[in-house]
């Protein structure tokens, strides 16, 4: 791990450039995105030499710190990652790098029981795990929930130093029913996990409404200097989603109160694992089914985690929400009429 902190940030600067295939990168560009990161992160706005760029590429092409960068130059006038593939946040670590990150497990572990690190539990065992597994070069005895083929997840430290940093992202996004991507101005709010997929909240320039935009869904995405950022009013991100299974919440949608009745197999998993976190047992059968309910805005989340259950829930109110599962369980029996006839 390299002791310099700037020289880190160049490093990782020249990397983030190289591995953006949509422009070319002469030394001048290098310098100016170096310079530009500097300022950004450490607040050094004096400029950078065309010799210190130089050495930091000739250090990432050696193997002085692991890196072995295969950076070519091309046209005699521009750089490129020869391995379009690679990125030095591929590279394995080093020892020092094992020792240094085994001495900040141990800080942390330390702060385990306070109740303010109350959440950072699996992040620690995660840390721990991972670090004491690549020491010992051992198998993990932890195995997280990952999803190793998901898409997004190199755009995620962009986008949190931009809303940390209250700056506005040029980005060409295309949805599942978009038939192309679209390019648009976005003013990013907050980053959510749910269920391993990365999504970003924010207001699309020209617009008010607030979206909610999944990271697997991004082509590109770059800073866009020059531009006015808009402050979040729109929404508290403390209790946005308090009312909320999943991220989606539609303009207008209200609370409601769901009643389900879960069969005697599944009711302990509902019981242990609840769908929501206002969920309550209203009543316990006799034949060991139990009725729950939870107070929520019923969105499309709400009615996959039904549906998951299949034969094992089912939804007694209200009723518009008990028509729409019937519906959608008939339009699946469909799906599988003759199957074995």
């Amino acid at each position: 791990m390299p002791a310099n902190r700037n020289a880190l940030i160049r490093y990782k600067t020249i990397d983030k450039c190289l591995r953006n295939p949509y422009r070319k990168w002469t030394l001048e560009d290098l310098i100016d995105a170096c310079s530009d990161a500097l300022y950004e992160y450490e607040g050094i706005d004096k400029g950078i030499s065309r010799r210190t760029i130089q050495m930091d590429i000739q250090v990432m092409r050696s193997e002085k710190l692991g890196y072995n960068a295969p950076i070519v130059v091309y046209d005699n006038k521009y750089y490129k990652y020869e391995d379009a593939d690679y990125s030095i946040t591929n590279t394995p670590l080093s020892e020092q790098d094992l020792k240094v990150m085994s001495e900040a497990v141990e800080v942390l572990r330390q702060f385990r029981g306070f109740s303010y690190f109350s959440n950072m539990g699996d992040i620690i065992s995660r840390l721990e795990d991972h670090v004491t597994s690549a020491r010992l070069k051992t198998t993990p005895v932890i195995d997280f929930e990952k999803n190793e083929s998901l898409k997004g997840i190199d755009h995620l430290d962009e986008i949190y130093h931009a809303i940390v940093n209250k700056q506005v992202l040029r980005m060409k996004y295309r949805s599942f029913k978009a038939r192309s991507a679209s390019e648009f101005l976005f003013n990013p709010y907050l980053l959510k996990e749910y269920r391993n997929r990365w999504f970003v909240f924010g207001v699309r320039e020209g617009s008010s409404p607030l979206v909610n935009l999944a990271l697997d869904r991004i082509h590109h995405l770059e800073i866009a200097p020059g531009e006015s950022y808009r402050e979040n009013t729109v929404f508290d991100p403390t209790t946005f989603f308090d009312d909320l299974v999943g991220v989606t919440k539609n303009i207008g949608s209200r609370v409601q109160n769901v009643r389900f009745m879960v069969n005697p197999p599944n009711a302990p998993y509902v019981e242990t694992k609840p769908l929501h976190k206002s969920q309550k047992i209203v009543e316990r059968r006799e034949d060991g089914s139990v009725v729950f309910e939870i107070n929520v805005i019923i969105n499309l989340e709400l009615q996959r985690e039904i549906i998951g259950f299949a034969d094992g829930i089912k939804v007694l109110s209200p009723p518009s929400l008990a028509d729409l599962i019937a519906s959608r369980f008939r339009r699946a029996n469909q799906l599988y009429d003759g199957v074995n006839s």
